[in-house]
């Protein structure tokens, strides 16, 4: 399957909604695994801000690749960032898309400085 690099170090990327178990089946429940190590996997959703475009996304990530406090609006760094195109046949049409998967994402935010309210 074809993977597509993605730098983010041009732009700025915050969380927009904290990690969250990815489940593999709605009907049931599982949670998705790692096939290749056995880790959770979990997604965080982001917001990608580079120059006049701003997006969510949503990024999975194994459950030990994410670290420090992952709040709403934390600035985050994701390692390893790749994209890979999807496409799916459903009764009427095909449905098509980007799904994120990154080594790590950690939190960019210091311990002492906290959002304040305005």
């Amino acid at each position: 399957m074809r993977q597509i690099r993605v730098d983010t170090s041009a732009a700025t990327v915050m969380v927009a909604k904290p990690p969250q178990p990815k489940v593999k089946d709605r009907r049931t429940g599982e949670i998705a695994v790692d096939a290749e190590t056995g880790a959770t996997l979990m997604t965080v959703s982001v917001m990608y801000a580079d120059n006049d475009n701003v997006e969510i996304e949503t990024v999975v990530v194994p459950e030990p690749g994410i670290s420090g406090e992952l709040a709403v609006g934390t600035p985050v760094a994701l390692t390893g960032l790749i994209g890979r195109p999807w496409e799916n046949d459903f009764g009427n049409g095909k449905r098509h898309g980007i799904a994120f998967r990154a080594v790590a994402v950690t939190s960019l935010a210091n311990g002492s400085s906290k959002p304040k309210a305005a």
